[in-house]
């Protein structure tokens, strides 16, 4: 499996914010966001070819009972499940960071599924057809409903409140298509690469939450660490 990065850090986003945690980070996806703040796994899918094995071995070294499998899109990669399983029969908790457009299921105790909302679209001159393809895959409530059948929270990244208003009718549609969303693991979080941006967009959001009756969800990382790799 192509990895780009294994890192120690800590958790930045949703039910388990501030969890010191090992990233096992994949490269290549599916989607090509406009906003990415991982282009070395996407736009740009770098790394080398680890196997099942070794990738244990590293994560087990840091001592670390938590574990991130993110990417890029984890759930393309068949070594996705062998991992999972095996992190947690060794009594690692495993969280899948997803957009929740692949149908493979990995076990996990956490699916952590980012739906990415129509903002998210590159340019329609992007070369490559990548508006058309991000367009055609973003969305797959079928594959969402599965993937939210277990432990799961759902992460909207909101750059407007057009977005705030589209992920609200997103989790209406998914609970007539059967889905079993959880209110309280559902979390609108600012779109923004740096804390500056962050703060621009939670500034409206905390008010749009608050008077929605949603969960606000920093993006304790990136006012952390910034986008620096690693962290």
């Amino acid at each position: 499996m192509r990895i780009a990065e294994i890192y120690t850090s800590l958790q930045g986003e949703g039910l388990l914010a501030g969890t010191p945690s090992v990233f096992v980070r994949t490269s290549g996806c599916n989607l090509r966001c406009a906003w990415c703040d991982t282009p070395f796994t996407s736009w740009r899918p770098e790394g080398v070819e680890r196997g099942v094995a070794d990738m244990l071995a590293a994560v087990l070294e840091t001592g670390l009972r938590h574990a991130v499998i993110t990417g890029g899109e984890p759930l393309l990669h068949h070594d996705t499940a062998v991992i999972c399983t095996a992190l947690r029969a060794a009594g690692v908790h495993v969280t899948i960071e997803t957009a929740g457009t692949v149908a493979t299921i990995a076990p996990a105790d956490l699916m952590s599924i980012s739906p990415k909302l129509g903002s998210s679209a590159p340019a329609r001159d992007t070369p490559g057809a990548w508006h058309a393809r991000h367009e055609a895959t973003r969305r797959r409530d079928d594959v969402l409903v599965r993937l939210m059948s277990g432990p799961h929270q759902l992460k909207f990244v909101i750059d407007s409140p057009a977005d705030f208003a589209e992920a609200r009718r997103w989790m209406d549609d998914l609970e007539d298509a059967g889905g079993a969303i959880d209110r309280r693991a559902v979390f609108m979080m600012p779109q923004g690469r740096s804390a500056d941006e962050l703060a621009t967009t939670t500034a409206w959001l905390r008010t749009a939450c608050r008077e929605a009756g949603v969960h606000l969800a920093p993006r304790h990382h990136v006012a952390w660490f910034g986008t620096a790799r690693g962290t």
